[in-house]
């Protein structure tokens, strides 16, 4: 087991995933370790993500704890062996941890579910709307803080252009789509854009009208991120203090739900498609 020298959220995940299954085992973690061959502080290590494990040790793990999901097992496992550091680590230190733990979600989802009310999705943003988003940061950024906020929410958009892209849905209401971030022009070419985003067959564009009255998560934005099975998705939520990761199975349940009702009170993508050429036209 080797220490980590910064444990990322996905790390943090195995760690807990791994916690988890000790845990509904029933074995103590002192008991634990000795059955899994290592030492009761290594394994406290390991499951608060301070050291790394070896796949062939998760699979030992679950063993243990007598876990019979092979696929769950082979999925832990492969986080176990990612070595490889992300584009995103390049920001360490100049971004809030919040956007590189939000980058690292996004790439390894299997697909992405969000919902937004008063903003339009990173994922769809251009640089020039994304430009004006962070100018109202508060407290005030300096243009070199503007410019590196940018440049790592445009990267994020490999997700949807990459050769095996995720699949990617989202929900926007219409109050995202009439502010008109940086004036008529830069409001009308982010329309523009969702447009042409929107005709790939990967990437699903509904939107919520003013006249849909009230429905359930009108005041927050929600990230869903499916991951290789059910136990590691993940959903994101993004607060004025900063980014949250949530993963309890309750957790999971109530904002899969809520996706579900807010995808039933919006528009089709097709009727979508008219309602932003709609918009776009009155700029």
């Amino acid at each position: 087991m080797a220490a980590r020298p910064t444990s990322t959220a996905r790390r943090s995940r195995l760690a807990a995933e791994l916690r988890k299954l000790r845990e509904r085992a029933g074995i103590t973690a002192r008991e634990a370790a000795q059955q899994v061959g290592t030492s009761s502080g290594q394994l406290s290590n390991v499951e608060s993500a301070r050291f790394g494990v070896s796949p062939d040790r998760v699979r030992i793990m679950a063993r243990v704890y007598a876990c019979s999901d092979a696929v769950y097992v082979d999925a832990l496992a492969a986080m176990a062996s990612e070595r490889s550091t992300g584009w995103w680590e390049q920001y360490r230190g100049i971004l809030p941890t919040g956007m590189l733990d939000l980058a690292e979600f996004e790439h390894h989802a299997v697909a992405l579910r969000t919902a937004y009310t008063c903003h339009i999705p990173g994922l769809l943003q251009t640089a020039d709307h994304a430009r004006e988003v962070f100018g109202q940061v508060v407290p005030e950024l300096t243009p070199p803080e503007i410019e590196h906020r940018v440049s790592h929410r445009i990267k994020r958009q490999d997700v949807i252009y990459r050769a095996l892209p995720i699949a990617y849905s989202t929900v926007i209401h219409e109050a995202a789509l009439r502010m008109r971030f940086g004036g008529h022009t830069t409001a009308r070419r982010q329309l523009e854009h969702i447009l042409e985003m929107s005709d790939h067959a990967h990437i699903s564009v509904s939107v919520i009208p003013f006249d849909a009255g009230a429905y359930p998560g009108s005041g927050q934005s929600v990230a869903y991120g499916v991951g290789p099975v059910p136990q590691l998705d993940t959903v994101h939520l993004d607060q004025s203090h900063g980014s949250v990761l949530l993963d309890a199975e309750p957790q999971l349940l109530k904002y899969r739900t809520l996706l579900d009702r807010m995808e039933a009170v919006a528009l089709t993508p097709k009727k979508s498609q008219d309602f932003i050429r709609r918009i776009a036209k009155e700029l």
